[in-house]
């Protein structure tokens, strides 16, 4: 399956989740190029969105390759093939510490006059423009299950099938809308998948909010 862009991907995916329209669900996106595909999902499901930061925790020398991730709170997830990588405990230190600055960063720029939305007893929804190691959405899944939510749902317009495997368990559902055999990055799987600014992101957000009053 080849999605147009990720508003298209978007729409799709609001289809498989029309169960959870005006239930008040809670879709988080995972920065950046997820946001305006969060915006959209809010909308048809009559929804409230937001972000959850978490951040890959790159190979040395290969910063595309996630060897795992890092959540707002610290907690990190390596994966069991992260040492033969040639990453070793100062390398993965100082990753972790590099990644939560930029968290912390984005946190400030993003959501600078308001906390986190609450998921606490909520549907959660957590979305991205599709996974290919898994590192940030079992990143993700983490935090939020910690928050207690009613539900925790990860939904992607694509993996491969090893990475679904991964996310067994992680989440009370997984909604996947295709899972090629042939996979190399999610970027194949669109014909439009230009980056996602943090304009764009801080827009999105912008929009989906009430207004904070004194």
């Amino acid at each position: 399956m080849i999605f147009a862009n990720r508003i298209a991907a978007a729409s799709q995916l609001a289809e498989a989740l029309s169960e959870y329209r005006d239930k008040n669900p809670l879709i988080l996106a995972i920065p950046r190029g997820a946001v305006p595909m969060a915006k959209v999902i809010a909308q048809q499901l009559n929804g409230e969105m937001d972000v959850v930061l978490v951040r890959k925790l790159r190979a040395p020398g290969n910063p595309e390759f996630a060897i795992g991730s890092v959540d707002e709170s610290g907690w990190v997830y390596l994966a069991d093939y992260a040492g033969q990588t040639g990453a070793d405990q100062n390398y993965i230190d100082e990753e972790v510490a590099a990644q939560l600055q930029t968290i912390r960063q984005r946190r400030a720029q993003y959501t600078p006059k308001r906390p986190p939305v609450d998921p606490t007893g909520r549907i959660v929804i957590i979305i991205d423009d599709g996974l290919a190691t898994g590192s940030t959405m079992i990143a993700a899944l983490h935090a939020l299950r910690n928050k207690q939510p009613a539900g925790l749902i990860c939904a992607i317009p694509v993996a491969p099938p090893e990475t679904l495997r991964k996310m067994q368990g992680k989440a009370d559902r997984i909604v996947c809308l295709s899972s090629p055999a042939d996979f190399y990055a999610v970027g194949q799987f669109y014909r439009e998948f230009p980056q996602v600014t943090d304009d764009e992101v801080i827009a999105c957000l912008t929009d989906s909010v009430l207004p904070i009053t004194d």
